[in-house]
């Protein structure tokens, strides 16, 4: 007892510590003094998973939202009591009367947030957290803080609620953390997802990149030494560090290009932070650091990235140049003030710190608008504004011009359609074509960074389902959306009227069996498909009279001399009694999945997903359906991940069985120098020496150069790496890895 009151204490003279480089008085402190109390005395006695003190965590949370976000003494009172209405008989009624409306209003925020997570419907959840941008982005901003904190402490939960956070947290809370200019955050949360991913990985990773440090550390050295002199002849006050590239970072890019850990040749990047001369605008200053390095090193054409002249979206700003060092070593060097440095750091917190009234509206400030003008449809459907969210979130941005010159930031791939609905949602929904640069073009062709756009617009266009296939944004998405929905009811409506309407003419009452009678006859599936075709005249009401008229083909059975309908007595046409569906045997999630065969008709109890085809030896987790069914995903798969944060409910630990002796398809790249016989040995090992199946062999070959795929059965990763060891001993193959199957 006595050690988790010094614990608790030291955790918050650490705290008050860090408030005071940012909260300017004591009367402020005074009040995260009386949160803490409030807290510590309402949390008396509760610990977390781990055996801690639960005070630990919101005080954690605090230290991350003044420390690692910036913000000052009211977001971190609010930090200190998130969890206090939620598991507390203490009420948002108490706060506000303690602590007053706004430290209430973002408490209130938080637990409505948390009470959405322990939901079951993850995409609605994620909707109410992203409605939450309506009222205080700061409750956003603590959200992240907590959920790092969740991350950082993920050894202590069970390895189902891990999938789900870590599934939740990849799939919203990085993005945004991004959007949000939170990029420490953002890195530490996706190496913790890939700790727990893809363990084997992220060791693997980071014992390279240990054992590389200090060669490394020469390198930048060596680099640095001479840019440091000249800026200090050059008078400028600097400080000069350097930034190893993340795990996540590495193995992402080892993915991707299907490369080794040696061929990531940007592994650290240079960052000069300056103090700015007061005669000299900070762009300015940009540039004169930048010739002094040009002096010293070439530059490496196509690599500049000028964020200070154009931000992101989400407020960052830095001049990035990448240099020819020595010993042909490329290095990004990144050029920023302390103001930018300060925005880096702490995203949108600093951000807003650094507005002033006359400022112009950023475009993180705009994003923000379009948000909640989407979030104003009370109707939009939650899983497809989650992936419409995620998809915005992650998107990159480039710069688009209007006729009149006016610089407008979309996302890449955006096209004139997306524009056009950028610009108001009437030019949008008679959008017919536009002039990109002058050159007519139609509103499907995809934007580059520098166009200029004029869109041109027609009285009788309208909104077509096909549109949904152009746009990119959610804006767009949300606006084509809602116009089909409204056109569609109003076609259900003249459809239903007309039906209706012919009906009493003959005389004959809107029935359930009426209508399917008409629905069979014109082919339609149900009186909804009917209704929409009547009104929108897909459908010929001449022959409306003749399709009513024709016999129904009758099926019954005689019993004691009377005749029943088959489907009253639940026999099919072919008098054959109709048999319930047989489900699987359940699934319990409080013990792991055993993913067993039935070696006697060869089938499995689950089904592998075909969109990482996972095989046994790989990390995997298990998602079960309303029937009980099993589909087995890779840990790393992007579709698991979003399966995670939208059905959290629905994952499941799944195990490989020892005795598994099912083969699964596995494909293989490989790259090599061509020669005469290759092809030949290269089969040959395979289904000669290790007797494995080939399914598909893909090879073609160029400027003596090879490369290909191959499909082939195995029954485990420990047998894939044989196979790889085998194939990598022919001569004249370069590399052999294994590769997801998108064909």
């Amino acid at each position: 007892m006595t050690d988790d009151i010094e614990l608790i204490q030291r955790e918050f003279d650490e705290l008050l510590e860090a408030c005071r480089k940012r909260v300017p008085s004591e009367e402020e402190l005074d009040v995260i003094r009386q949160a803490f109390d409030l807290a510590n005395e309402a949390h008396k006695g509760a610990r977390r998973r781990s055996g801690e003190p639960y005070i630990i965590h919101p005080l954690a949370v605090a230290k991350i939202v003044v420390n690692e976000i910036g913000l000052g003494y009211k977001s971190v009172s609010a930090a200190l009591l998130h969890d206090v209405v939620e598991d507390t008989d203490y009420t948002v009624t108490d706060i506000q009367r303690l602590f007053g409306d706004k430290i209430a209003e973002l408490v209130d925020g938080l637990t409505k947030i948390e009470g959405a997570l322990s939901g079951s419907n993850q995409a609605e959840n994620f909707k109410r957290i992203i409605l939450t941008l309506n009222n205080d982005i700061r409750v956003i901003l603590i959200k992240l803080a907590d959920r790092l904190h969740n991350m950082r402490t993920l050894d202590a939960m069970p390895e189902n609620k891990r999938s789900k956070i870590t599934g939740e947290t990849m799939y919203v809370y990085v993005p945004l953390a991004l959007r949000l200019g939170l990029y420490s955050i953002k890195t530490e949360l996706e190496n913790i997802w890939l700790k727990f991913s893809q363990p084997e990985d992220y060791n693997k990773i980071k014992a390279m990149l240990d054992a590389t440090e200090a060669s490394r550390s020469n390198y930048i050295e060596l680099f640095t030494q001479p840019v440091k002199e000249s800026l200090y002849r050059r008078g400028v006050s600097f400080e000069l560090v350097s930034r190893t590239k993340s795990v996540y970072s590495i193995w992402h890019k080892m993915r991707v290009k299907n490369i080794g850990f040696d061929e990531v040749y940007d592994l650290f990047a240079i960052r000069i932070i300056f103090d700015p001369w007061p005669d000299l605008s900070e762009l300015a200053q940009c540039y004169e650091i930048h010739s002094v390095i040009n002096r010293i090193y070439k530059i490496i054409p196509g690599r500049t990235r000028n964020w200070v002249k154009t931000p992101k979206a989400n407020g960052y700003e830095a001049l990035h140049e990448t240099f020819m060092g020595p010993q042909g070593t490329p290095v990004e060097v990144q050029i920023r003030s302390r103001r930018m440095e300060d925005i880096a750091k702490h995203g949108v917190a600093a951000h807003w710190r650094y507005k002033t009234q006359e400022s112009q509206e950023s475009e993180l400030d705009k994003w923000l608008e379009q948000i909640r003008s989407v979030l104003e449809n009370p109707n939009i459907n939650a899983a497809e504004f989650l992936d419409q969210i995620h998809s915005d979130l992650i998107t990159s941005d480039m710069y688009v011009f209007t006729p009149k010159g006016e610089s407008k930031l979309m996302p890449k791939g955006a096209t004139v359609l997306d524009f056009a609905y950028y610009i108001h949602s009437a030019i949008g929904n008679k959008a017919i074509a536009a002039k990109v640069n002058h050159e007519l073009t139609a509103i499907n062709h995809v934007l580059k960074s520098g166009d200029q756009v004029e869109v041109i617009t027609a009285e009788s266009q309208q909104p077509q389902r096909e549109w949904l296939n152009i746009v990119t944004t959610t804006k767009a998405k949300s606006i084509i959306t809602d116009a089909l929905k409204a056109e569609a009811k109003n076609r259900d409506r003249d459809g239903r009227e007309m039906i209706e309407s012919r009906l009493q003419k003959l005389g004959i009452q809107p029935m359930s069996r009426v209508f399917n009678k008409l629905a069979k006859g014109y082919g339609v599936t149900n009186k909804e498909e009917l209704f929409s075709k009547a009104g929108a005249g897909l459908i010929d009401l001449s022959i409306f009279e003749k399709i009513l008229r024709t016999n129904t083909e009758k099926k019954s059975v005689s019993y004691w001399g009377l005749k029943f309908p088959l489907s009253l007595i639940g026999i099919g046409a072919s008098g054959d009694k109709q048999k319930a569906a047989k489900k699987p045997a359940g699934v319990y999630k409080n013990q792991p999945y055993l993913l067993q065969e039935n070696i006697a008709d060869k089938t499995l109890s689950y089904d592998i997903a075909p969109c990482c085809k996972p095989i046994p030896g790989d990390e995997i987790i298990g998602f079960v359906d309303d029937n009980q069914h099993v589909t087995v995903h890779n840990k790393n798969c992007e579709e698991a991940t979003r399966l995670a944060a939208q059905h959290g409910d629905r994952i499941i630990k799944a195990q490989w069985s020892k005795h598994t002796q099912q083969s699964f398809l596995s494909r293989l790249e490989i790259r090599g120098f061509d020669r005469i016989g290759i092809l030949n040995e290269l089969t040959n090992i395979i289904t000669g020496r290790l007797s494995v199946n080939i399914r598909k062999l893909f090879i073609e070959s160029h400027d003596g150069i090879f490369e290909g795929y191959i499909d082939l059965y195995v029954h485990s990763k420990s047998d894939l790496f044989v196979l790889i060891d085998e194939v990598k001993g022919i001569k004249g193959m370069e590399s052999v890895k294994r590769a997801e199957m998108t064909n």
